[in-house]
């Protein structure tokens, strides 16, 4: 029977193995990681999006450059309903800041990347709220608002304002703010009227349930990544509001990829996002 070797001397044995190389070679943490660092920049094939995690965020995000940082507003905020009690409307900010003012409404919580993006890119945007939409998505809209992103109010049920007698009017807007201010605990400054169309009766309402502005845009994002403007010159200018709408409005295209569109045109336009809520 073959002797049994002590279990020091087989301790001893797989030490030697070790420092003479002669044990099975496993890289230490460090090596992996400068191995994974030499993929990155040599373009050689990566585990898991390696490449993709390791550039900055400007670039994951498709752009060519970094968002340049936003003024300190100049002039000050739209001071609200004026004294004969009417909200006003803008879709456009009188300023000289070379800034544009990025607004979503509740289509945002269809693309999950979206909280990804605007936290990584620090986007200061505005999204516009309905109640049948926040309910079931509260918590992707309570993300946004963690990364950044303000809630304003898009009506209760969607309803389009223009025509409605006041009551009823006061009724859709009132209550979304309180809805919103239930589920979030901020109350909305800002309106944007579904459809684009309110009148008269809409301005007061508004006005009466402490809203500041009714916000449209001069400019929206087409499925093509494009935009379309309402009104002016057609290019961004310094103040401009532009509109994302919901995807069965853009052919399907995702937010994220008409957000790029829009900051590269931005950027090449000499413009970067600021806070809409800092200038009215």
């Amino acid at each position: 029977m073959r002797p049994r070797r002590p279990v020091a001397a087989l301790l001893a044995a797989a030490v030697l193995a070790l420092l003479t190389g002669c044990a099975q070679s496993v890289d230490p943490i460090e090596r992996l990681g400068r191995k994974a660092a030499q993929r990155v920049h040599t373009g050689s094939p990566h585990p898991h999006g390696a490449v993709t995690a390791a550039l900055p965020p400007y670039r994951r995000w498709g752009l060519d450059a970094p968002l340049a940082r936003a003024p300190k507003p100049s002039g000050r905020p739209l001071a609200g309903p004026a004294a004969s009690g009417l909200a006003p409307v803008v879709d456009h900010v009188p300023t000289r800041d070379r800034v544009v003012f990025l607004t979503y409404d509740d289509a945002a919580e269809r693309d999950p990347r979206f909280v990804d993006m605007v936290r990584e890119l620090r986007l200061p945007v505005s999204v516009f709220l309905t109640d049948d939409v926040v309910g079931p998505g509260y918590a992707h809209f309570a993300h946004l608002m963690a990364v950044g992103a303000s809630v304003q109010n898009h009506t209760l049920d969607h309803t389009a304002l223009r025509g409605l007698p006041y009551a009823g009017q006061r009724a859709e807007i009132c209550r979304q703010q309180d809805k919103i201010r239930a589920r979030f605990g901020v109350r909305p400054r800002l309106l944007r009227p579904p459809y684009g169309v309110y009148d008269t009766v809409t301005r007061r309402a508004a006005a009466g349930c402490g809203v500041s502005a009714l916000v449209l845009g001069r400019a929206a994002a087409t499925a093509d990544g494009g935009l379309r403007f309402t009104a002016g010159e057609h290019r961004l200018l310094p103040g401009d509001i532009v509109s994302v709408g919901s995807d069965e409005q853009a052919g399907g295209t995702s937010l994220r990829e008409r957000t790029t569109a829009l900051l590269r045109r931005a950027g090449r336009e000499g413009l970067t996002v600021a806070r809409l809520e800092d200038y009215l």
